[in-house]
């Protein structure tokens, strides 16, 4: 199972063809150092492909890269500068590439003009675990046995007799 310690990386990058693959080996590390070793790869792909697009597409080369775990989904987010970049128009074959291999992502701009582009993914175990049904745990209700008939009283008066009984006998 993954650890549940939440976990932040940014990174402030000028996309060249150089750097694309450079910021991946970044991102690859950082996913092995918080042990997300099956999600390396198309967290990888995916990052790349984006930055990329935006080195082909846009004018404003800045880009900022984070990505935040917390301890079921990792999330990377790419914001761009570039106010006419238009990811519905400029980057169609790589956001259709993102949905295809993320579980989630979506595209928002900000208070500034620029972009950020994000998608999701979730970890999953390394080891495959059969799910097997578990036993309820017994309550108390359970364990205690309610009577169905009220005891008679020469029952009743008997049990106290002998409890008077044993507590003179000690």
């Amino acid at each position: 199972m993954k650890t549940a310690v939440p976990c932040y990386y940014h990174l402030d990058v000028e996309v060249s063809p150089e750097r694309v693959g450079q910021v991946g080996r970044i991102l690859a590390a950082h996913l092995r150092y918080w042990d997300l070793e099956t999600i390396v790869e198309p967290v990888r792909g995916t990052a790349e492909l984006l930055l990329t697009a935006i080195d082909e597409h846009a004018t404003d080369k800045h880009t900022s890269v984070e990505m935040w775990w917390n301890g079921q989904h990792l999330i990377t987010a790419i914001g761009e500068n570039d106010c006419d970049l238009r990811p519905d128009q400029d980057l169609r074959d790589c956001l259709e590439h993102l949905a295809a291999h993320s579980d989630g992502w979506g595209c928002c701009a900000t208070d500034t003009g620029s972009k950020v582009i994000w998608f999701s993914q979730r970890a999953r175990s390394g080891e495959r675990v059969p799910l097997v049904p578990t036993a309820p745990a017994p309550s108390l209700r359970e364990v205690l046995q309610v009577p169905r008939e009220l005891m008679p009283a020469a029952v009743l008066a008997g049990r106290t007799r002998a409890v008077g009984v044993l507590e003179d006998a000690r």
